[in-house]
Formats: structure tokens, sequence, C-alpha cells
């Protein structure tokens, strides 16, 4: 059950989806245009503060608020929603959890006010799900600086106009039995030797940022160390399984909104004679697609009580955001159905929900490595 708060929370952000997102997202999405006012208004409404406590400018919420938030948003557009995923799971979040209190003090105000965003450099172009083995980009102490040399690829809002930091993993040396000693060290935006490209061309996603960023002789202080030297690999999977919590809540919102708009069609398209609701494989059909949905915010919801209380979470994450994320890929592929010659249509909310379902079975941990993650928490071999 959701307590008082959750439920006004989730009432204001969904009025906000439908009355200030919807009108005009499909404008910004079809221009592959960042939308920087409803990036403020959310600021304003303290979206991006919701889990960060009230001394760093936060609204002193929980992680499952944020979720909430993010369902509600998906259910309208996925690009809105994982602007705001990644600016707090992957910005604001390490910084949270690893930060010094100068880091803190200096990063989190700006962050919980949307005024400025964070991102969180990992993924490299040779690395993919690999990221110990496929890291190349290294950091290097000298006088009392990090030198950083490398490259990062797919980092979602780090190109932005209000980009002010990305936290960066990187080699900074190598352990006894050879294997890479992995840190993170925050780069402000604007360093010399900090190279930001174009935007990246997407099947989907197209009113958020993301972008490949380069690291040439790029010299950051040395107290821009995240959290303790060496820790920074252990410091991402912990991320991640934060973060997979809150991609199930995105993916079953994009789910529920193929669901909403299905319903929507069917009562209204007429087709030999009646309504196509009428249908019994119409009915089918929808009902398969609400079955979907229920069961994954089932899973999501799991996996943050469990998160919340304190208790591993780790299976119930990859477990959440594997069943979220066909939930979403499945009824995307439904919707578009129902709705035939006119689910391919940009214009209609179906045909983006289509192109952005696919990337929530790969990004933060792809649909094979959830599986993987689940048979090791059984205690299967690895």
């Amino acid at each position: 059950m959701l307590n008082d708060e959750h439920v006004e929370l989730r009432k204001s952000v969904e009025e906000f989806a439908r009355e200030v997102v919807a009108p005009v997202i499909g404008d910004y999405y079809e221009r592959c245009e960042f939308p920087y006012d409803i990036v403020r208004r959310m600021g304003a409404m303290g979206l991006f503060g919701l889990p960060v406590p009230e001394e760093y400018g936060g609204m002193g919420g929980d992680y499952f608020a944020l979720c909430l938030a993010l369902e509600e948003l998906a259910r309208v557009d996925s690009s809105v929603a994982i602007t705001l995923e990644a600016a707090v799971s992957l910005g604001e979040m390490p910084i949270l959890r690893f930060g010094t209190d100068a880091q803190k003090q200096r990063w989190l105000p700006k962050m919980a006010a949307g005024e400025v965003l964070g991102a969180f450099g990992l993924t490299e172009p040779g690395g993919g799900s690999d990221v110990p083995g496929g890291m190349r980009t290294t950091a290097v102490l000298d006088g009392g600086e990090w030198v950083i040399n490398g490259s990062k690829a797919f980092i979602t809002n780090s190109g932005t106009d209000i980009t002010g930091v990305v936290a960066v993993a990187a080699i900074t040396g190598r352990r006894e039995e050879g294997r890479p000693e992995i840190s993170t060290i925050l780069v402000p935006s604007g360093t010399p030797g900090f190279t930001v490209s174009k935007k990246y061309s997407k099947v989907g996603w197209s009113a958020s940022d993301t972008r490949e960023l380069s690291f040439a002789e790029c010299r950051v202080p040395e107290e821009n160390l995240l959290g303790e030297r060496g820790r920074g690999y252990a410091q991402f999977l912990q991320t991640l399984d934060e973060g997979r919590v809150a991609i199930a809540a995105l993916s079953v919102g994009l789910a529920q909104g193929c669901v909403d708009e299905s319903l929507r069609y069917a009562r209204e398209r007429r087709a030999f004679g009646q309504e196509i609701g009428r249908y019994q494989a119409m009915q089918f059909k929808i009902a398969d697609m609400e079955a979907r949905v229920h069961t994954a915010r089932l899973a999501y919801y799991h996996a943050a009580e469990r998160m919340l209380a304190g208790l591993p979470f780790k299976k119930e994450a990859a477990i959440a955001k594997l069943v979220s994320s066909d939930a979403a890929m499945d009824n995307a592929r439904d919707a578009t159905q129902i709705f035939g010659g006119y689910g391919f249509m940009n214009e209609f909310p179906v045909g983006r929900f289509y192109r952005d379902a696919k990337i929530l079975e790969i990004g933060e941990g792809t649909s094979e490595v959830q599986r993987m993650l689940i048979a090791r928490e059984l205690g299967l071999p690895a």
C-alpha cells in the first residue's frame, strides 16, 4: 500500500505529465530537442530532489518516491522520464552515497533543484557489459591532480546546457593479481581536455541527451576522487542495483501508457460496424497487456521495499528489470498492432512507445545480464 505522501506525489506527477508534458513532447521528440522548459518545471516541483536529504536542498523523500514519479512520467513519455532517472540515479546518488561533505555541498543543492544535471561516465565504446575487462580510460596522479585519458559512450545527460559534472570511472592502477583498480572521479563540465561529442542519432528517447565523451590529458584536483580509491567498481554495482529498480518503474510506466492508449483507441475506433473494443480478440490482447503491467509493477514494488528496508535486493532488482522491460516491449508491440497504420505514425504516442521500448532491454544491464545475476543469486556457478 502507498502511504498518503506517495499517493499525493503520484497524483501530482500524473497531472503534470498529462497536462504539461503530453501536449508538447511530440514536437520535442520529432526535433530531437532536449526539453529544457519541462526540466525546469520538474525542478520547480522538486522531482530532481525527491530522494535527496533536506540538508542538501532535497525533498527528503525515499527512492520509491522517485520510482513512482518515473512511472507516471513514462506513461506519457520516456525521454522526460529517463532524463530524471539518469539525473538522480546516476548523477546525484553516487555523490550522495559516496561523496565527501564538500562534494555534496557543492553539487547536490543545484542538482536537487534541477538547475544542474549530473551524469555517470561508465560505458566505453568497446566495453559493453564487460565493465572491468573492457575499460581503457585511465587516471594517473600527477602533482596533486588526476590526469584522465580515454573515452566513454552512451552517456545520458552529459552534454546539455545545464550539465555540471560527470562521474568518470577510470583505471587508477593495478592490483597485485593484475586486475584493474577502478576509481570514480568527478569531472566538471568545461574542464580543459574534456570533450563532449555531438548528440547521437537514436532510434528512441529522441528528446533526451546521449553523447560520447573523450578525455585527453584532462586534469582535475585530487580531491575530486569520489569515495575510496579502488572502490569505483563496487560503487558502480551498488548504483546499478538501485538504478535497475528505477528503470523497472520507468518500464512499467511505458507499459501502462500502452494500455491507456489502447483502451482509448479501442473505444473510439470502429471497424465492421462496431467499436473494435467489442471484439474478443482485442479484449484478450488488452487483458494480456494489463496482466503484464500488474505483474511488473508488483516486481518493482517488491524490489523497492527490500531496498528501503536495508535487505539484499540484487536478485529482486534484476527480476524487476527483466520482467518490466519485457512487459514494455511486448505491450508496445501489441499497442502498435491495435492502432494499425496509425501505430506506425510518430504523431501517436504508441509510435514513440514502440521506439522507446527496446532500449529498456539493453540499458543499465541487458536482459541477458539480468538472467545471469538471477542465476548467480540462486547459487548457480559463475
